[in-house]
């Protein structure tokens, strides 16, 4: 079935290439051999069969990474990162504090044994947080040594991973300022319970959100968006670059755990010192990007897309996640440093014009965790390094100016800018809505802890009042099936989108799942999903990392340059199968023409009218009414990807279709599961 779904999927292309004059070729083969000329020095120089080792400058920091942060055949796994405690409440000797620590051990072990008297995953897991919240606030530092001891001795985990997870430098310290200030007997701690386990405590359902004086103004009775100019924009979209420069070409590519095509990750069920898949030059599917293959994407744009020579792109968007898949223990600072240095310096040699980034979950460290500036003291400053690194690098490569960078470095590298033809982009750093940050547990009862939406508000009211559009740009999406994002984060923020929609917000954008999907807001929080109720549309990224099992990717959008609405999106792939027998030596891998939005799903739109969030409803019903439709989208879900799982019966069917219609984590998770 699958095949015949390629099959479908290849008969359309035929017939719009014949029908429709493509933007570029309907295929590019990229030349063999690594663009050498991109960086000025290397470590080890690029040759066919061996992946390069750049020497990267960093003109923020004023370094050059060191080779042993990148060599492939010595990750490190120990980084001298500054981590960051709570103030401890008493003065304690140290005999009186490891006492005090040891006390505690034994009471939480015996709680979660039973016997102590406490019954209910839920009131142990709760006991439990009660207990660590006074070990935290009495002895902070001695937290997480405890924290390792209690996952060995409950076997919460395995004992490496136990140490990866829980020691200082990983997510200890995190997990220390969390027990500090979080109310751990209230809706805090059922959040930290079930995010532990969902074995623990029942997920928290959502408290509706309470728009009582939220907006600074009612929304216009009769507000109508700008018109469409008819002028037309190219604009791209790149998404989930995920660099590896620890890539190890030959190394096991189907390794049985963590990211393969690196030399500390094999095929255990293989003898020692077998390889079933050797990692190609250009990557594979359970591997993220290697130098190799981000160049080979970027140098194909251009041509595929028709903005060739001396033109540029109006604008491009780039949805976040630089850093790759690697386990915390192997993330340092510098790591990210090096990787969000390299990726935009490769993004601006290749792409011109204005690039719009945010930064995504894996852009940080420790990975996901983004503290807000209402932690007390020092802590709410911990992860300033990051914010004022990327609005440097962004300033410097002109893509924003002094004041967007200044108004980035406060707000968690999220930005307001208005480009070059008048269309106001708001960007926001999604990792406080995210379910892996760790530090969305505290004050759960307040959904904006971290003034994110509060600036969002702020940004969207003064465009109303000037009658300008607005894109917004993030990373992790707001709902498809709800399980990445918070429930009361994306609730507030369905209604922002709802009070600002159409008038104001043209599109939506985002990355994270490194699939090819889009989501719908509706008026009245979803409640009446129809034509007449579609506001806005959230438009999912292809990534460029073939991670995991899916074809690289990148799209492009023709815009209108007066109302901002897309009137065509286009996508490209490479086929990751076909790297494994590839001759590098002769040839790079080929990036094909995959499909034209309003080619694949037609459904009689009309010409003039463009891909918004009517459009996009109406394909939905038009899935409902055929459900090959959706088996034809499931097959661009994965860049068409031969690894892509089928979506043929009614049960996937109706998933997918509510997936698309879930512009949030509460409307997504009451979807069926199919």
């Amino acid at each position: 079935m699958l095949h015949s779904l390629l099959a479908l999927a290849l008969f359309s292309l035929i017939v719009y290439a014949q029908d429709a004059v493509l933007p570029g070729p309907a295929s590019y083969v990229v030349p063999a051999g690594f663009p050498s000329s991109i960086f000025s020095s290397y470590y080890i120089a690029p040759v066919p069969t061996q992946k390069p080792q750049p020497a990267i400058f960093d003109a923020v920091l004023n370094l050059t990474y060191p080779f042993n942060l990148t060599n492939p055949k010595t990750i490190p796994t120990i980084d001298n990162d500054p981590v960051f405690y709570p103030p401890a409440v008493a003065n304690v000797s140290n005999a009186t504090a490891a006492t005090f620590v040891n006390t505690a051990i034994s009471q939480i072990l015996e709680i979660a044994l039973g016997s102590s008297g406490i019954s209910g995953n839920c009131s142990k897991c709760v006991a439990a947080l009660n207990i660590g919240k006074v070990v935290a606030q009495v002895v902070p530092e001695s937290v997480p040594a405890a924290l390792v001891a209690l996952c060995q001795a409950t076997k919460f985990a395995s004992n490496s991973s136990c140490t990866n997870t829980y020691e200082a430098g990983s997510y200890g310290a995190i997990w220390t300022q969390i027990l500090a200030l979080a109310d751990v007997s209230g809706q805090d701690g059922l959040y930290i319970c079930n995010s532990l386990s969902s074995t623990f405590c029942p997920a928290p359902t959502t408290t509706p959100t309470n728009t009582t004086g939220l907006f600074p103004k009612l929304k216009p009775t009769n507000a109508t968006a700008p018109k469409a100019s008819g002028c037309r924009a190219k604009v791209l979209h790149l998404s989930d670059f995920h660099l590896d420069p620890r890539y190890y070409v030959s190394a096991e590519a189907n390794c049985t755990s963590s990211l393969c095509c690196r030399t500390n990750n094999v095929d255990k069920a293989l003898p020692t010192g077998q390889i079933s898949i050797p990692a190609p030059l250009y990557g594979a599917y359970k591997c993220d990007t290697p130098y190799d293959l981000g160049t080979a994407a970027l140098e194909a744009i251009g041509p595929l897309t028709g903005v060739v020579g001396n033109e540029s792109f109006a604008w491009t968007v780039y949805t976040g996640d630089l850093v790759s898949h690697d386990s915390q223990n192997q993330l340092s600072r510098a790591y990210v440093e090096y990787t969000e240095t390299t990726v935009y310096s490769m993004i601006k040699h290749y792409i011109n014009g204005p690039v719009f980034p945010v930064l995504g979950n894996h852009d940080t460290n420790p990975e996901a965790i983004d503290g807000p500036h209402s932690l007390p003291g020092p802590l709410g400053q911990q992860f300033s390094w990051n914010y004022d690194h990327v609005s440097s690098l962004w300033q410097n490569n002109g893509w924003i100016d002094a004041a967007t960078a200044s108004e980035a470095k406060l707000h968690y590298a999220a930005y307001s800018i208005k480009n070059q033809y008048g269309l106001k982009i708001i960007t926001l750093n999604t990792d406080f809505w995210y379910r892996s940050n760790f530090f969305n547990f505290i004050n759960t009862t307040d959904p904006d802890t971290s003034g994110t939406f509060t600036f969002l508000i702020q940004e969207l009211q003064a465009a109303e009042d000037a009658g300008e559009r607005v894109w917004i740009l993030g990373h992790v999406l707001t709902g498809w099936d709800g399980s990445n994002p918070l429930l009361n984060p994306t609730d507030l923020f369905y209604q922002i989108v709802d009070r600002y929609s159409p008038h104001v917000i043209a599109n939506i954008f985002f990355g994270h799942t490194h699939e090819d999907q889009f989501i719908i807001f509706y008026a009245n929080n979803g409640t009446m999903q129809t034509s007449a109720n579609a506001l806005a549309t959230g438009w999912i990224g292809p990534s460029v990392t073939p991670l995991t099992n899916l074809n690289s990717g990148f799209r492009m959008y023709e815009v209108d340059t007066g109302s901002f609405d897309i009137y065509e999106a286009c996508t490209w792939y490479a086929d990751v199968n076909s790297f494994e027998t590839l001759n590098a030596s002769i040839t790079g891998p080929t990036f094909n023409f995959e499909y034209s939005t309003r080619e694949a799903y037609s459904i009689g739109w009309p010409a003039d009218a463009p891909l918004n969030a009517t459009y996009w409803h109406a394909v939905t019903e038009a899935m409902e009414a055929n459900h090959t439709l959706v088996s034809l989208f499931n097959t661009y879900e994965g860049k068409s990807s031969i690894k892509t799982p089928n979506c043929t019966n009614d049960a996937c069917a109706e998933a997918k279709i509510c997936y698309m219609r879930s512009g949030s984590a509460p409307l997504g998770r009451q979807c069926p599961q199919g």
